[in-house]
């Protein structure tokens, strides 16, 4: 079954009769129309300037519920399960560029889960409510120069003095790093085992010593400032950590699961979007006399990608689902991941190529899309990580 409007699978059954959702075709026409009237008719823009406009456009979505979709009432959020905020993630797929959906989904999904679960009330009213309202711009301070990945090689220390944390070293490919008012970051807080001695800390990005090195130029995610940052004694006090001290990577690994999943919901409106221009495209594009449509290598080729798309929407709506009951789904977000990483390298490929020279042009939206999703298979774990997971979990890992 083919859904046409991604957020009606999230609208089924139990969920509809939450009294703190306002309806599903709220979920349905709102974000397009913030979309259609406050972003893309800035995208263009946006790219070329290499940043956009951050604590204007997440004030927009703040007001309009959407950064706290899955967050308590009790702090601004619409209290919902996080099916919902995959279908809004699904939606943001609308957005003609990858950089903008990928930086909400470090504000409303990866830099605040931790900070939700596990932090106190005072940390959440500090921290948590600015940033569902979208007067604060969060970013996650976990990679590294030598540890993107490898989350548990991290070099940065955060030592206790007293009643403070005094924070050296860096960080590396910071999503809205250079307009971030805080950072959700894991620091080494001890030198015991590498999955026991690091904490989450709110990280406020204002204190002295912390310096942003510089904006990455970047090949795809244009529109999405990223930065490398140094701390050199930043000192912030000790009521910021998150939940437990050397709880920090096992809560990381949690937000892993629902930043994966995000990642993979954003990616599917953009390869149904590109599908779709192509198939316009190729049915009035000429050549040798007939439309490159009809060739049957270019239909056979789109109704396959269409398939696999399909394919990869029921993988996460089955783990979405089974997340939404308590389960663990490490292995299927993983398995999604994976998945939508190589898919949208074949989707913006096969498609560039049909386009032709107007392919390798930055003219069409096809070349955008052939830049920005190529970090599927890199930001958030890698591919060869995915597959290290997955075989984990199957118990083939060679064991060391």
């Amino acid at each position: 079954m083919v859904i046409k409007n991604r957020s009606t699978f999230f609208c089924q059954g139990s969920f509809e009769d939450s009294p703190n959702f306002p309806s599903c075709h709220f979920l349905e026409t709102v974000p397009q129309k913030i979309i259609d009237k406050e972003i893309n008719p800035f995208v263009d823009k946006w790219e070329e300037e290499g940043q956009f406009p951050a604590h204007k456009v997440f004030k927009i979505l703040g007001q309009a519920g959407f950064l706290g979709v899955d967050k308590p009432t009790e702090y601004g959020g619409m209290g919902l399960d996080f099916s919902y905020n995959i279908a809004v993630a699904e939606e943001l797929g609308n957005v003609r560029c990858g950089g903008i959906p990928m930086a909400i989904g470090v504000q409303a999904g990866m830099a605040t889960p931790a900070l939700t679960r596990f932090g106190s009330h005072e940390l959440k009213k500090q921290f948590l409510v600015p940033t569902i309202a979208g007067d604060f711009v969060a970013c996650l301070g976990i990679s590294e120069d030598g540890a993107g990945s490898d989350v548990a090689n991290i070099k940065t220390t955060a030592v206790r003095k007293g009643d403070e944390y005094v924070i050296n070293g860096g960080k590396m490919w910071i999503t809205s790093g250079s307009q971030a008012d805080w950072m959700c970051l894991l620091a080494n807080t001890s030198k015991g085992p590498p999955h026991q001695n690091k904490s989450l800390i709110c990280l406020p990005m204002n204190l002295p010593g912390i310096h942003v090195a510089k904006k990455i130029d970047k090949l795809g995610m244009r529109s999405s400032d990223t930065a490398q940052i140094f701390f050199e004694d930043v000192r912030v006090p000790c009521k910021n950590l998150i939940g437990e001290e050397g709880k920090g990577f096992t809560y990381q690994m949690l937000q892993f699961q629902e930043e994966r999943l995000w990642g993979v919901a954003t990616a599917l409106t953009p390869m149904e979007t590109i599908i779709q221009e192509t198939i316009d495209y190729t049915g009035q594009r000429k050549v040798f006399g007939q439309p490159v449509l009809h060739n049957q290598t270019v239909h056979f080729r789109l109704a396959e990608l269409a398939t696999e798309v399909e394919l990869l929407r029921s993988l996460l709506h089955r783990a979405v689902a089974l997340y939404v009951e308590g389960n663990d789904v490490t292995k299927f977000a993983s398995m999604a991941k994976l998945k939508a990483g190589r898919l949208t390298r074949e989707v913006t490929d096969s498609c560039l190529q049909f386009w032709g020279g107007m392919g390798f042009t930055n003219e069409v939206l096809v070349s955008r899309f052939y830049r920005d999703l190529r970090l599927m298979s890199i930001g958030g774990g890698t591919d060869e990580t995915m597959l290290s997971i997955i075989c984990k979990y199957m118990d083939i890992l060679p064991r060391k």
